[in-house]
């Protein structure tokens, strides 16, 4: 199992070109099964749960061009060959699930093993599921799979979800397209995740309204044809490199970042006393390292709130900031598993419920780490440019289901960081 190796750098300098958003791409690659001719995706980010979802396609019949390293992706699902999602091709990662309304909506019936994914929390498909009963499906959980008929097809419901999510607003919304009539989604997630998903779909032919605001409309079509994407650009990527640059005290351009997804981070980091400018070509962040990180209160919620999958990252960052932050994680439970972690590198965090005291310290030390999840595990390395000596972060294949090059493009900027085998 691979590791990394970590120094610390300095001011990180330089510029890091964002790849396509990994959140998006992987719901967008489950849209090509709604299309009776070609899907194609360009910026599409090389990781390994883009790769697992394509191995998952392939084995519905989906015939899927996409050369190693390169970043357009051509679906082509003119023929559904099986509507079996397996255990062994869905435990890994939690997306993949997202077949399941596609398969539904186009064939009329599937059969898809629960989901796995990253340990923060139970993360229940009850909202799926409620959505796909509501356009009529008959659906039951046998032996952990969920089996769903909807043998005459969907049709048209006003569905209301009792609280936000962004899953089960993307999920619905690939039910949807093609059910008979009209689809209103309430309380619907707004992120940038969404629209990218809407704005696709509506090329391929579908009907979408609505998306960016809690209510969105689905006007149901009979077919979808094929189209050509560009998939967003990854603000959860952008976010953590970002936060990478103040933490060093560096200057880096982050080209493709857009200021309005990363709206909440961009308020805290200023007022945590880190710069950020908006230019024609992204976003550069740049701090004077002489300037001393100011303690900072965030609390995880909906976009446009502070996101859930920056909270780790943040974290790292208040670390060495000047004060005393709080951070309330209110998406995921079991979602402070990086503090211990943290804290083996010399950070004071006290941990109490869904909250988390940062108190920060002159500086952190290296120590042997592991990263329990995908965004604990970079929160790691964020840590670690800054700490004295070296620290080895362990476990990294969480890293690789969701940062694209992150070694070279970190490197690039005078990051010293190398992968190392492990033969353990």
């Amino acid at each position: 199992m691979d590791k990394l190796s970590i120094l610390a750098s300095g001011p990180l300098e330089g510029r890091i070109p964002v790849s396509g958003a990994k959140n998006s791409a992987l719901k967008l690659m489950a849209a090509s099964l709604l299309c009776e001719e070609p899907l194609v995706l360009t910026s599409m980010p090389n990781l390994a749960d883009t790769r697992f979802m394509e191995k998952l396609l392939q084995s519905l019949g989906v015939v899927v061009e996409w050369p190693k390293g390169e970043a357009l992706c051509r679906m082509h699902a003119e023929n559904i060959s099986s509507t079996i999602a397996p255990y062994d091709l869905v435990r890994k990662m939690r997306a993949t699930f997202n077949v399941l309304g596609p398969l539904l909506a186009r064939v009329g019936h599937a059969t898809v093993s629960l989901p796995g994914g990253c340990a923060i929390g139970a993360r229940p498909v009850d909202l799926h599921l409620m959505a796909f009963e509501a356009m009529g499906a008959d659906i039951v959980i046998e032996e952990g799979y969920v089996k769903a008929a909807a043998l005459r097809g969907l049709r048209g419901a006003h569905i209301n979800f009792p609280f936000v999510s962004v899953g089960a607003t993307e999920h619905a919304m690939l039910a949807a397209v093609l059910a008979d009539g009209e689809t209103i989604l309430e309380n619907a997630a707004c992120e940038p995740e969404i629209g990218d998903l809407a704005v696709c779909l509506n090329a391929c032919g579908a009907k979408v309204s609505g998306y960016g605001t809690p209510t969105i409309r689905i006007q149901g079509v009979p077919r979808l044809t094929g189209a050509r994407h560009d998939v967003i650009a990854d603000r959860i990527e952008a976010g953590t490199f970002a936060i990478a640059a103040a933490a060093t005290g560096g200057n880096v351009l982050l080209e493709g970042a857009r200021e309005a997804d990363l709206g909440a981070l961009i308020d805290c980091l200023r007022r945590a006393g880190v710069t950020v400018e908006v230019e024609p070509k992204g976003l550069r962040i740049k701090r004077d390292p002489a300037t001393p990180l100011k303690a900072v209160d965030v609390e995880t919620s909906p976009h446009p709130g502070f996101p859930t999958d920056l909270q780790a990252q943040f974290m790292a960052l208040m670390c060495i900031a000047e004060g005393t932050s709080t951070i309330r994680e209110n998406i995921f439970e079991n979602r402070f598993m990086h503090a211990p972690e943290l804290s083996r590198l010399g950070a004071n965090i006290h941990v109490r419920g869904n909250e988390a005291v940062v108190r920060g310290v002159v500086k952190l030390k290296g120590a042997q780490v592991m990263a329990t999840d995908l965004r604990a595990s970079v929160s790691l390395v964020i840590a670690a440019l800054v700490a004295e000596g070296e620290t080895v972060v362990n476990r990294i294949y969480h890293l690789d289901r969701g940062f694209e090059r992150l070694e070279e493009k970190l490197g690039r900027c005078g990051a010293r960081i190398t992968r190392q085998g492990d033969s353990a």
